[in-house]
């Protein structure tokens, strides 16, 4: 007697096609640079809807950040979304940053209240700025026809006083005028599936994609996580547990774990990746291999 299986690695055979975006940011040195344009050059193939080119705290990337992006629009087939954010800059220079990149090519934007700069604990309002991202979202609405994503946080924002709380103030930033959500990595897929019950309890049908982390260094993701909120797992140090110096072990564990996660999140009815690459391409050119993507053909 012989038994048919097929390997949960295998693609659905009948699941819709898969839609990916990625994120980069801007770096601080020649060779950095270097490495950005490399992953920029390797995942290019792929054909995302998007990708975002992110600020620094407090802005302090502005300039770099809006290089990038120029060049993105000006030297690829990729359609670039900028990071803006609200941090450090009165309204008219934030609408000076967003008319710069309109009249640049750029069409999207992912609007953020954003991280007050180092050595600041709590976010404060600049005096005569935007004070919140559903405010820089609403500028933006004034100043061209540009696509904005906003960010969603699966489980709360930091600063945040509730869950319903946070929600409240998605909702806010979509009905400034928004069109997407783009949500803060996460690990633990409940806690997404949690996070879409209220979102569509508070009738908001905007789409929200999952974003996913892959893990290049769990020492890195634990503080990643600890600054925005989310929640490691116990089961999943155990997984990583005395790999720090076998680099290509890790890589597998890793992108074994993000294929499961992204394939829960397919089983329900997910079908748009944002992956924040941290500006190396290996692991998530192959978890979009076994999403079912293929590169386009070269020119």
């Amino acid at each position: 007697m012989t038994t048919s299986f097929l390997p949960r690695i295998a693609p659905p055979e009948s699941a819709p096609d898969v839609r990916v975006s990625f994120e980069f940011f801007p770096p601080k040195t020649d060779e950095l640079n270097a490495q950005l344009w490399d992953c920029i050059t390797a995942l290019e193939p792929l054909a995302p809807d998007f990708v975002s080119v992110t600020y620094g705290a407090g802005g302090s990337t502005r300039d770099r950040t809006h290089d990038i992006v120029a060049r993105i629009a000006s030297h690829t087939g990729l359609t670039p979304a900028a990071h803006l954010t609200c941090v450090g800059a009165t309204r008219e220079e934030v609408d000076e940053v967003a008319r710069g990149y309109w009249d640049a090519g750029v069409r999207h934007i992912v609007a953020l209240r954003g991280d007050p700069p180092d050595g600041v604990s709590e976010y404060a309002p600049h005096p005569g700025g935007y004070a919140y991202a559903a405010d820089l979202v609403a500028g933006l609405r004034k100043i061209a026809d540009f696509e904005i994503f906003v960010a969603a946080y699966p489980e709360g924002h930091p600063a945040a006083r509730s869950l319903d709380d946070d929600i409240d103030n998605l909702k806010r930033k979509l009905d400034a005028g928004a069109t997407t959500a783009i949500s803060q990595f996460f690990f633990d897929v409940d806690h997404f599936r949690r996070f879409m019950d209220r979102v569509a309890a508070a009738g908001i049908t905007a789409p929200v994609i999952p974003g996913i982390l892959p893990v290049m260094s769990f020492a890195t993701v634990q503080r990643f996580a600890s600054v925005c909120g989310t929640a490691i797992p116990a089961w999943m140090p155990r997984l990583f547990d005395g790999l720090d110096e076998s680099v290509e072990t890790r890589k597998m564990i890793a992108a074994a774990l993000a294929f499961e996660q992204c394939r829960a999140l397919q089983d329900d009815g997910h079908t748009r990746f944002h992956f924040y690459t941290l500006n190396r391409p290996d692991l998530t050119r192959a978890i979009c291999h076994i999403l079912g993507l293929r590169t386009a053909p070269a020119a």
